[in-house]
């Protein structure tokens, strides 16, 4: 009985309650009955997002009739009494449905207010935040060409290439006023670990040529190559941007002895205990468009967020750049921070293993024992002894120019770094000494979607894929959109309304005072 007035011809619902009615007919029909369930199921998505559709529709409709209680002023405070009813599309995932609205102007045919608009917070062009909410997500995991065969299967909206890029690029465009205004709750900052790790990375992505930083621009343009279909062997482009990568995040200490995490990174890896602490309330990010030092002053923000009082341990992870090195220690300067910066283990390891090779044969247990003896020295504190014993053998041995080039480059990787290979003090205060963590976001945020070969992508379209993708990886991308819709509710509408204030609302009434519906045709 509730559902009977709804059900009556001049009702903005009947038409969806007979859509309804025919689709359980069909349900109910000899035809249905032959059917597999997985045919039943693929036309009860077609039907029903018909059915919806028609559903929404009659919602708009029965709000077109709505005017405001109270005068209409523009954020100029200028009154707006010209009415004139209006229409407009809004493309969901429903598929097209009509908007007819109450519109305010200062003169006939003048730019119009429509308070429905802003009480429904409809955005400005034609797609509906929905729409746009699975266009971001969607954008985030896969290419473009596949965001639209995507939606053309899952709904029945229609968006073009085109659309589905720029939706993107303003999907994303509130994200740093989110990371800005966000604060972590009392609760998670008192059970949090008490080290907060910063670690930084780069990966380049391959830009069309007018978004490469200049000075890699000019290269390109003033490289010519062999061959005018293809590179010959030895060639590169000049074709990518290097994207700086962050990762901030808290951390429960892990004591360990030099012996234990020796065995953990032999080839044949030991069981693991499992008391390893897992990273806390972990966000990873990536900027194309700002500079390292940019990306680094907005984790050292992030960083504070977490730890206001500054009781925590800092320490930044590194992978030995120079300059990466340098803005770390100005910005902990700058900010009055004592920050621990601790080089990547596994690069260290790398460049034994290269030192290695020049002693011995490829694949024998004797260059693994000699980089095992010494990658346990350099764990012990010993990075100096080990750099002057290698340069000692390399002598001994007689190595020719290539072979002594390579022990001399390892052994200043550890004698420059010194003072950030001090694993003995880390290893006793349970700090991380390995970058894991930042090399699985520049695989995930960038390598996993940006490098799709043939790709070159736009500045603005990468970095929104980027934040997007960031979003997703620290688990924000719910709280981000509902965010995001309060600020497109603020751009698109209150800020064209007087002190940002909405004029109140109500349906067509009748003489006795109550609201009616009205049927648009």
């Amino acid at each position: 009985m509730a559902l009977a007035p709804a059900r009556l011809a001049q009702s903005p619902f009947s038409k969806g309650y007979e859509q309804l009615d025919e689709l359980v007919a069909r349900l109910q029909s000899k035809e249905a009955r032959a059917m597999k369930h997985s045919e039943i199921e693929r036309e009860l998505a077609q039907r029903g997002r018909e059915i919806m559709r028609l559903m929404l529709q009659g919602y708009l409709e029965s709000r077109a009739q709505d005017e405001a209680c109270e005068p209409v002023c523009d954020a100029e405070n200028v009154e707006h009494t010209c009415k004139r009813q209006h229409s407009r599309k809004l493309e969901t995932e429903f598929g097209t449905v009509f908007v007819e609205r109450v519109g305010y102007a200062q003169a006939q045919g003048g730019q119009s207010l429509h308070p429905l608009d802003a009480e429904l917070n409809l955005p400005k062009e034609r797609y509906s935040h929905e729409m746009r909410r699975r266009v971001a997500e969607e954008a985030a995991k896969t290419s473009f060409n596949e965001v639209v065969e995507s939606l053309d299967r899952n709904t029945a909206a229609r968006i073009p290439k085109r659309q589905v890029e720029q939706l993107v690029i303003r999907a994303a465009q509130d994200f740093d006023s989110f990371y800005d205004s966000r604060q972590p709750s009392q609760d998670a900052m008192a059970t949090s670990g008490p080290i907060v790790v910063l670690t930084f990375d780069g990966k380049g992505v391959v830009m069309r040529k007018k978004d490469l930083r200049e000075a890699t621009r000019k290269a390109a343009e003033r490289k010519r190559h062999k061959c005018v279909s293809r590179l010959s062997k030895g060639e590169k482009r000049n074709s990518k941007r290097m994207s700086t990568v962050a990762s901030v995040y808290t951390l429960q200490p892990y004591v360990r002895t030099p012996e234990q995490v020796a065995r953990t990174m032999a080839p044949v890896h030991e069981a693991a205990d499992g008391r390893r602490p897992r990273p806390e309330n972990k966000r990873v990010w990536a900027s194309l468009e700002k500079t390292p030092e940019e990306v680094m002053e907005e984790a050292f923000l992030e960083a504070s967020r977490r730890d206001p009082d500054r009781t925590k341990i800092w320490v930044a992870q590194v992978d030995g750049n120079p300059a990466q090195i340098d803005l770390l220690t100005k910005l902990a300067g700058k900010q009055g921070i004592a920050l621990t910066i601790v080089l990547d283990l596994v690069h260290v390891a790398e460049y034994l293993w290269k030192a290695g090779r020049t002693f011995h044969d490829e694949g024998t247990q004797d260059l693994e024992n000699w980089v095992r003896e010494r990658f346990l020295r350099v764990l012990q504190g010993k990075c100096c002894e080990v750099a002057s014993e290698i340069l000692t053998r390399s002598t001994e041995a007689g190595h020719v120019p290539k072979q002594r080039q390579i022990v001399e480059c390892s052994a200043n990787y550890l004698a420059e770094h010194k003072d950030y290979l001090a694993y003995d003090k880390y290893l006793e205060r349970g700090l991380p000494i390995a970058t894991g963590v930042i090399e699985g976001a520049c695989r995930h945020l960038i390598k996993d979607r940006m490098d799709v070969t043939g790709a070159r992508w736009s500045l603005k379209g990468a970095e929104a894929i980027l934040r997007l993708r960031a979003l997703r990886s620290s688990h924000d991308f719910d709280k981000y959109w509902v965010f995001h819709e309060q600020h497109e509710h603020q751009r698109n509408h209150l800020s064209r309304y007087f002190r940002g204030e909405l004029p109140p609302l109500r349906g067509p009434q009748t003489p006795n005072g109550n609201p009616v519906l009205k049927l648009i045709k």
